[in-house]
């Protein structure tokens, strides 16, 4: 059996130093805000290149956080991908902001500069890019909007910790950066955990607020706020990750560049790294016209394989009254053909071989 993800191989390489670190932190009892939560905050943000890092609970905390703390709220608008999780657009709703989708590029599913433009309004306070798969969301159009037309931008980096453009890291760019690490994540903890990325210095005050129960001093509350705080022993796991996440997103990269390879010789469209950025192969996605007859293929072999995502947001039940009627053609093209492929750094050359033979049989039987 290949799996899509194999954790347990990666904990096990990692394994005593995990351990020996939850020992220590278990025999500390410093639970909540802890030592290895500060330190991980400011070695995660010497990686990205950012002044600031606030731990968070999970990915969806850090987005809902990072637009109250852009000012984003009651009425406003955020353009925003409908090809993502719905996380992207729960944190718009959460805020009491409207979501506005607008489609995307065909080649890296990221969301199209060009439309953004076009869906901009009076209303228009924030975009959400989401650095889908790992692929670098195409920046430099969206901070030309942004500062054209006075918006925040808020990137949604859930899938992209350690993918650059030009040297700067995903979630450096923006006002605020939002990073999840769900544990199937290129840096994951053993649970929910989140991080929160930004240059303003008041703004990050704020967001320390904001995920501390709207507390500056213990029992003084200034605003409402929430629990959401970064988990000390996920932090220990983060850490001792942290330290190894290039070599992750190089196996990442090298498996990536395999199928690549394979997928076009055989007529497939691969996932596309020639465009913005460093990609980091988050998930492997390619697309296919007869994506459920490779499905079936690699399932009969124990081969693992998915979709991400087969419902657009704009076509879910949640959005039906908000989204009626509308149309968004390369997004629904790209969802009824989106698939797929185990990726994990210790995913061995040879069994991205076994799979790729497995599809090879499907496209020339």
């Amino acid at each position: 059996m290949i799996p899509m993800v194999n954790l347990k191989g990666q904990y096990h390489d990692i394994k005593e130093e995990i351990d020996s670190g939850l020992l220590e932190a278990l025999e500390s009892t410093q639970f909540i805000l802890g030592p290895n939560v500060r330190a991980f905050e400011e070695e995660a943000a010497a990686y990205l290149g950012v002044k600031h890092a606030v731990g968070c609970a999970s990915g969806t905390d850090a987005l809902h956080l990072g637009l109250i703390a852009a000012g984003v709220g009651e009425g406003d608008e955020v353009i925003t991908t409908p090809f993502t999780f719905i996380a992207t657009a729960e944190a718009i709703l959460y805020v009491g902001a409207k979501p506005v989708f607008v489609d995307i590029d065909p080649k890296t599913f990221n969301i199209d500069p060009e439309q953004v433009a076009a869906a901009i309004t009076p209303k228009t306070k924030a975009i959400i890019p989401v650095h889908l798969f790992g692929q670098p969301a195409d920046m430099g159009a969206l901070l030309a909007l942004a500062e054209k037309h006075n918006l925040k931008i808020v990137e949604d980096c859930a899938q992209s910790f350690g993918a650059d453009i030009n040297g700067m890291q995903t979630g450096s760019m923006g006002d605020v950066g939002a990073f999840s690490f769900f544990p199937s994540k290129n840096l994951g903890c053993f649970g929910d955990g989140g991080l929160i990325t930004t240059n303003d210095d008041k703004m990050v005050e704020h967001l320390r607020v904001l995920r501390n129960h709207g507390s500056w001093k213990q029992y003084h509350h200034s605003e409402l706020g929430f629990n959401s705080r970064l988990d000390e022993l996920q932090a220990v796991i983060l850490r001792a990750k942290l330290k190894r996440i290039d070599q992750y997103n190089d196996g990442r990269r090298r498996v990536g560049r395999r199928y690549n390879a394979a997928l076009a010789e055989m007529g497939l469209t691969p996932a596309y790294e020639d465009g913005i950025g460093k990609h980091v192969y988050h998930q492997y996605a390619l697309l296919a016209d007869n994506r459920e007859e490779i499905m079936v293929a690699l399932r009969a072999k124990e081969i693992g394989c998915a979709i991400y995502y087969p419902v657009p947001l704009h076509q879910q039940e949640v959005f039906a009254e908000s989204c009626k009627g509308q149309t968004l053609p390369v997004t629904e093209s790209v969802a009824a053909r989106v698939m797929s492929l185990p990726i994990f750094p210790e995913l061995p050359d040879e069994q991205v071989d076994e799979i790729l033979d497995v599809i090879r049989g499907v496209m020339v039987g």
